[in-house]
């Protein structure tokens, strides 16, 4: 065999465009006077474009020299290993649901349980949901009257737990849905609108929670609690509604809306003036049965209450055109994928 001298030979085909890489035929020998060839580095490139470098040390004798093919790519590729198997781990969607009927079930709930209770008790118990304190003429039972007696009470208690359950989450989209629209305003309206923000979901809070304790403490097991959790009730729902009109109004101005957000700012302003001339009947006819003891005095007074009641129902009702086509989601998978799933995914106004 030939001896090169002072030389590391790479083979490489050229047709096919194939790198041997060390694979190839090496040899070096020691030169005239007996020095080791020093460990040279070459850059080889194959036909496809990939380039990388050999590094070959000579051992002195007639054995053949050691090589290492050393290609950046190499490393490069096994850091990207693991981002690229956590790109790979698949999201699993365990529980998908329209929010927007979710948010349907939960507004009529209540309205189809109060309707039953109250056709059952007037149909079934007829002399015990028209008792009052003042033993006068009376045709229309209180919604505390036709919810306090068996077994509408518990069939009452346990539509509002069904009803309490998901109003909890929505008062916090809501929290979120508002914050998103402060970047359409200008900035010297942005403190006042954050801080309606807050003190909505506050309030939507107080409101829930006292329509649990005026559901589950009645008025016959303790009248001076369950009437201070009304009262505290009425109080929360009206400044609720006042609250989020007048948050509507500072996020819409000079904006295009369109037919569904005017007919939810329609329908919340309806329901709110609703409320309004409903509690002022309230508390007339509430005097009047009270002090007074006239007759039908608290037939008007539960009919009041029956508006007020349906109208804070429909008000919240309302949602259905706030949220029209969003879903609620329970998935599993990495972050960063839920992260870059949400971020691409198409928005629908």
């Amino acid at each position: 065999m030939q001896n090169i001298q002072n030389s590391t030979a790479v083979t490489s085909s050229s047709s096919g465009g194939t790198r041997t890489g060390c694979g190839a035929v090496l040899s070096s020998a020691a030169d005239s006077s007996g020095a080791i060839p020093e460990a040279k580095s070459r850059k080889i490139s194959d036909g496809g474009g990939g380039s990388g470098s050999v590094i070959c040390s000579g051992s002195g004798g007639s054995s053949g020299d050691s090589c290492s093919l050393h290609d950046p790519s190499t490393a490069a590729t096994k850091d990207a290993q693991p981002q690229q198997q956590q790109q790979q781990q698949p999201m699993a969607i365990h529980y998908l649901a329209s929010f927007h009927e979710i948010c349907i079930v939960t507004a009529l709930l209540p309205l189809v349980t109060l309707f039953t209770c109250f056709v059952t008790a007037y149909v079934y118990q007829y002399d015990d949901v028209h008792e009052t304190h003042c033993r006068v003429y009376n045709i229309i039972p209180s919604i505390s009257a036709i919810t306090g007696v068996s077994p509408q009470r518990y069939f009452w208690r346990f539509s509002i737990a069904l009803h309490i359950g998901p109003r909890i989450p929505i008062a916090f989209v809501y929290k979120n849905y508002y914050r998103s629209q402060l970047k359409r305003i200008s900035p010297e309206l942005v403190p006042q609108a954050s801080w309606l923000i807050n003190l909505i979901l506050v309030l939507n809070c107080i409101e829930i929670a006292s329509l649990g304790g005026v559901t589950y403490i009645s008025n016959r097991e303790n009248y001076p609690v369950h009437e201070r959790i009304f009262i505290t009730f009425m109080i929360c729902s009206l400044c609720y509604m006042l609250a989020t009109i007048k948050l509507n109004g500072i996020l819409n101005a000079g904006q295009s809306l369109n037919v569904q957000q005017q007919q939810s700012i329609k329908w919340k302003k309806f329901f709110f003036v609703a409320s309004i001339l409903s509690t002022i009947g309230l508390l007339i006819f509430f005097a009047k049965h009270r002090f007074y003891c006239h007759d039908l005095a608290f037939s008007w007074f539960a009919f009041f209450e029956y508006l007020i009641a349906i109208a804070n129902m429909l008000y919240h009702f309302t949602i259905i055109w706030d949220f029209p086509s969003q879903y609620m989601v329970i998935v599993q998978g990495p972050l960063e994928n839920i992260s870059q799933y949400l971020s691409n995914r198409p928005k629908i106004d």
